[in-house]
């Protein structure tokens, strides 16, 4: 079963429109009312001033009402009875009970028809005819006097009865204008309550959004039109305050980020200018000393460089002008590649490697630059904070419309109140601002060039790897 539209469901126009055919509707009706009472009221008022203003004998009553005190014996009926008229006696049912004088026509009873004709005393009719009320042994009746139209002269006078039927017109066309515009000034009035009252609540909304609340949301019933300016407005405020709270947590992070690189320059610098002071001040004679002491400026001046590429690798990621070089590439070789190149520090290192890259092709979209950093990153990470002997595994899977690398160790593992915050820049595993922590921005730098080219970049871990970091990108 089809339902009719609801007012949400309906476009402001099509509303507006069955609105304004109602309204047309009501106001042909009221019309049709007041012509048709005008009509009937007129035609009244003009038959009873007709008979106001019926100048017959002097001696002779023409009105029915001045024979109810005495119909059947009083001074008047005998009048009435030598011009050869005669009075009717009706009953409730408009029949003829008693007759006073002599009948002249056959008429035994009437309908209330027949009476408003006989009451219009047409020029035509041979009797002219008067009604007046005349109950009867507690009982409804009418009297009704009968007369010869040739005994009866009927004048008019024209200036008394043309003022009261100009006024009685007057009156009633006043009437009318009254009445329709009572129903203009109530459709104007439904229809802009209708309009305001969705608009003022939009515009409250506006004005809480200027005031700086960004959680405000509209609700509003009322046409389509309406509905959508508020979906709107709701959708703007929420892109609106998730970007205010994006640009607050980015003013937070930027502002975390400069102490942090504030705080490990600060460390290696140090250290730097106290071991140089005392080189330069002669404080060291030993030739054995005075290297070490060389070799320490030279490793913190190196810690010092590495964290201001990293930090530079890392701003240049969140770059608008960052282009990126993205391809459909082989990604097994390209793997072997990067762990051929590694694997000289991860002997060093005395880690076990268990590389798991099918021998079938498997192709995959990606920057070559970007994705071999994330790689590095990842494996760099797994050797600087694992102790050796840590088995560090490289596997390559295929998945429908993706591919997913894993790097994955079973070395110490990341404390598990760092893993929501473990790719955020300057985290760095179980040891913080420490001169062998590394620079903090590794795992930053892999996430950032991850999403970069549209993947994404977790970290989970299972009961034989404690560490296992896990990159996904499209095929």
């Amino acid at each position: 079963m089809r339902l009719r539209k609801t007012r949400q469901q309906r476009p402001l126009q099509a509303s507006l429109a069955i609105d304004f055919l109602k309204f047309l509707l009501i106001v042909l009706f009221t019309v049709m009312i007041i012509i048709f009472g005008t009509y009937a009221f007129m035609q009244l008022d003009v038959a009873q001033k007709l008979q106001d203003y019926q100048l017959a004998d002097p001696d002779l009553k023409t009105q029915a009402s001045r024979y109810l005190d005495n119909p059947q014996s009083g001074p008047e009926t005998a009048k009435l009875l030598r011009s050869e008229g005669w009075l009717e006696v009706l009953d409730s049912s408009k029949t003829v009970r008693e007759v006073i004088g002599s009948k002249h026509d056959e008429p035994q009873g009437y309908t209330e028809e027949q009476l408003y004709k006989l009451l219009e005393n047409d020029p035509g009719q041979p009797y002219y005819v008067s009604l007046a009320e005349y109950p009867q042994n507690g009982a409804s009746g009418w009297l009704l006097l009968k007369l010869p139209r040739d005994r009866v002269e009927i004048t008019i006078n024209s200036y008394a009865f043309m003022t009261h039927f100009n006024q009685s017109v007057t009156f009633y066309i006043m009437l009318g204008a009254m009445l329709l515009l009572l129903l203009v000034i109530t459709y104007s009035y439904s229809v802009a309550r209708r309009i305001l009252k969705p608009l003022k609540t939009i515009i409250q909304g506006l004005k809480e959004m200027i005031q700086g609340n960004y959680s405000t949301r509209l609700t509003v019933h009322a046409e389509k039109e309406f509905e959508q300016m508020a979906e709107t407005f709701n959708y703007m405020a929420d892109m609106i305050e998730r970007t205010t709270i994006a640009k607050q947590r980015a003013e937070d992070s930027k502002q975390r980020m400069i102490m942090d690189l504030s705080h490990d320059l600060k460390t290696p610098i140090t250290s730097i200018q106290g071991y140089a002071q005392a080189l330069y001040e002669g404080r060291v004679e030993d030739a054995e000393r005075q290297r070490k002491y060389l070799l320490y400026i030279y490793n913190k001046s190196f810690q010092v460089t590495r964290l201001i590429q990293n930090m530079m690798e890392l701003l240049k990621t969140d770059s608008p002008d960052f282009l990126l070089k993205m391809g459909r590439h082989e990604l097994g070789d390209f793997l072997r590649e990067i762990i051929a190149g590694a694997y000289g520090e991860i002997e060093q290192k005395q880690f076990i490697l268990r590389l798991e890259v099918p021998d079938d092709d498997i192709f995959a979209q990606f920057d070559p630059e970007l994705l071999s950093r994330v790689v590095q990153n990842l494996i760099d990470n797994a050797l600087e904070y694992n102790p050796p002997g840590t088995t560090l595994r490289v596997g390559l899977t295929s998945r429908p419309g993706a591919v997913v690398i894993e790097i994955a160790d079973n070395g110490v593992g990341i404390p598990k109140e760092l893993r929501s915050t473990i790719f955020d820049p300057f985290v760095r595993g179980d040891e913080a601002r420490t001169a062998s922590g590394g620079t903090g921005l590794g795992l930053a730098i892999a996430r950032k060039n991850t999403e970069r080219m549209g993947g994404t970049l977790v970290l989970t871990s299972s009961r034989q790897e404690a560490t296992v970091f896990t990159l996904t990108i499209s095929e």
